[in-house]
């Protein structure tokens, strides 16, 4: 409507100045003559005329006036389209990155699988030790792959599955993945809130959520360091925070942590505590669906602190969900 209602001023201004043009050329003819037509000049004829030449003059000022809105309207859909078709390309994109990393994930281990049974197979001479040795490392990879299948399928849920949110109470989450990964007391130290956390939430995401930022802190820690836990009321949000001791992530690599199958260097991620890279993503899509707030603050050799936010559970809330 824009361009239809500029292309019609346009021409009104264009066709008005035109006519206004040629009849003061008449009127000039006219006056020049006295006033008197002369067989030499017709009033038919310089009518004719004039009207010959101002349609002549209104063709060729639309014509390029077409193509001016035409090259305007097509700059302008142009990057319109462009800008629409951003965020589809982005899409795409992190699917097919996403689909070309989880199919290497998941051949590497099913490889080292196939070359161990084959060696074992070819090999007449295979002890019983030898063939449980075998048997325990395959078992490992299998429950590798079982982890990384379950991961995949929990974000493949939050991509396509709206779940249903209810009143959550935080501390009861967190005490009960504390139980689960420090059955001693001796390496995770708890500070709660004064009050019970109630949060809106879904409870086995966020259980899942907790999970993955403690064994996250318990994993790259020193043995014989202390991971401390806090919750805590914040700006009207739940706030969790868990800080550990070690290696901790190079500034270069901090922004690049929550997204999928992005590993750090080897000297953090080596041995027997590297992952596929997964989790924190999770994490990362856990928090978005519920409009939370989590980040990461590290020094290298220092202290790693990851927190999350969660708005607190009210029944306004609650019912517009």
């Amino acid at each position: 409507m824009s361009i239809s209602l500029l292309f019609s001023i346009i021409i009104y201004q264009v066709a008005s100045s035109e006519v206004n043009a040629r009849l003061r050329n008449l009127q000039l003819e006219i006056q020049r003559e006295g006033g008197i037509f002369t067989p030499r000049y017709d009033f038919k004829t310089i009518r004719n005329l004039q009207a010959q030449e101002a349609a002549t003059s209104l063709f060729v000022e639309l014509f390029y006036a077409n193509i001016l809105i035409l090259a305007a309207g097509g700059i302008g859909s142009y990057v319109l389209a462009r800008r629409t078709l951003k965020p589809i390309e982005e899409a795409h994109e992190a699917q097919s990155r996403f689909t070309s990393d989880a199919s290497h994930e998941l051949r590497t281990p099913l490889a080292a699988m196939k070359t161990e049974l084959e060696v074992a197979l070819r090999d007449p001479k295979v002890s019983k030790t030898e063939m449980r040795t075998l048997l325990e490392s395959n078992l490992e990879e299998v429950d590798k792959l079982t982890k990384l299948s379950h991961t995949l399928l929990q974000l493949s849920r939050l991509d396509h599955t709206a779940l249903v949110k209810e009143r959550v109470n935080l501390d009861e989450i967190v005490k009960s993945v504390i139980e689960r990964y420090d059955r001693t007391g001796t390496r995770i130290s708890f500070t709660p809130h004064a009050k019970p956390l109630y949060v809106l939430a879904h409870k086995e995401s966020i259980e899942e959520l907790v999970t993955i930022l403690v064994d996250n802190a318990m994993k790259y820690s020193y043995e014989d360091s202390t991971v401390d836990i806090t919750l805590k009321r914040h700006n009207k949000k739940g706030e969790f925070s868990v800080a550990n001791s070690g290696k901790g992530i190079k500034p270069e690599d901090l922004p690049h942590i929550f997204e999928r199958f992005y590993r750090a260097d080897s000297s953090r991620t080596g041995g027997t505590k590297s992952g596929y890279g997964l989790g924190l993503s999770l994490a990362k899509q856990i928090i978005q669906y519920h409009n939370g707030e989590l980040s990461a603050s590290s020094a290298p050799g220092a202290i790693t602190t990851f927190t999350f936010s969660l708005p607190i559970f009210s029944k306004d809330k609650a019912k517009n969900q």
